[in-house]
């Protein structure tokens, strides 16, 4: 969605949120709320300006984007670079496929006590844990985007004897960006949502971890700031990302729209 779009039509997509928080206002008003798990709409604004004036919300909010931000690179940097090795060599293609199609399947956060033992608590931690959970899905987009690459030009790169890295650069990435930015786009959001994972069940740090410990303090206004905060950061990087493919692939984004 464009700015000018945005602005026009936004109103209509903010009609039904808007809508939700004052009945909830109006429920919670009129029952007298008073609940350890269950917070107004004005208590949630009021616990939000409460946590940004501490600095606390922010010092979290730097801690998750970080960790996200990194892992999220490195995994789909390091996914890219593999699956586009495998789509240009059969002989590799053939051998790694059995151990990535027995790797894949396994759940990410399954990996949590495995990345704990070998790194303990930490940044580290998180990052490594949030680049594995990237990894296979790059690898698998990357693949793909390389064997459809248009095989008159691969043609073309073995008639010149183009070495792999001439291969790489001349033909094969100029010919899979816009697929390369729609794994980096795809992977941004889901990277938000294993950091706030890991930091709910094993890390101490970041927004994942303000919201246990609200729980735990028994403060659901607290909580369901932070995790509407987690909604929003989501939907911004979203809209970031989104303008990026509009301004460097233009052409990609009109094919898509057909």
């Amino acid at each position: 969605m464009t700015a000018q779009r945005l602005l026009s039509t936004g109103w209509r997509a903010a009609l039904l949120p808007v809508a939700l928080i004052g009945l909830a206002q109006l429920a919670a008003t009129a029952t007298a709320l008073e609940s350890d798990s269950l917070a107004s709409p004005f208590d949630i604004a009021k616990a939000f300006f409460s946590v940004v004036a501490d600095g606390s919300l922010l010092r979290a909010t730097a801690d998750t984007l970080k960790a996200a931000a990194a892992g999220c690179l490195l995994g789909v940097g390091a996914g890219s670079l593999l699956g586009i090795v495998l789509g240009l060599s059969r002989i590799a293609d053939d051998a790694l496929d059995l151990t990535i199609e027995l790797l894949r399947p396994i759940p990410v956060v399954a990996l949590i006590p495995v990345v704990m033992m070998l790194l303990g608590f930490g940044a580290e931690m998180e990052i490594v844990i949030i680049a594995l959970g990237m990894l296979w899905p790059s690898v698998v987009l990357a693949r793909a985007a390389v064997k459809e690459v248009e095989p008159r030009l691969i043609e073309v790169s073995s008639v010149l004897q183009l070495g792999f890295a001439a291969r790489l650069g001349k033909i094969v990435l100029p010919a899979i960006l816009p697929q390369l930015f729609m794994s980096l786009k795809l992977a941004a959001g889901y990277a938000l949502v294993v950091a706030v994972t890991v930091e709910i069940t094993a890390n101490p740090l970041g927004l994942g971890y303000g919201i246990m410990m609200a729980q735990q303090a028994l403060r659901p206004a607290e909580m369901f700031a932070y995790l509407i905060w987690i909604g929003a950061i989501g939907w911004l990087i979203s809209l970031l990302l989104n303008a990026a493919q509009r301004a460097f692939f233009p052409a990609f984004v009109k094919g898509e729209g057909r």
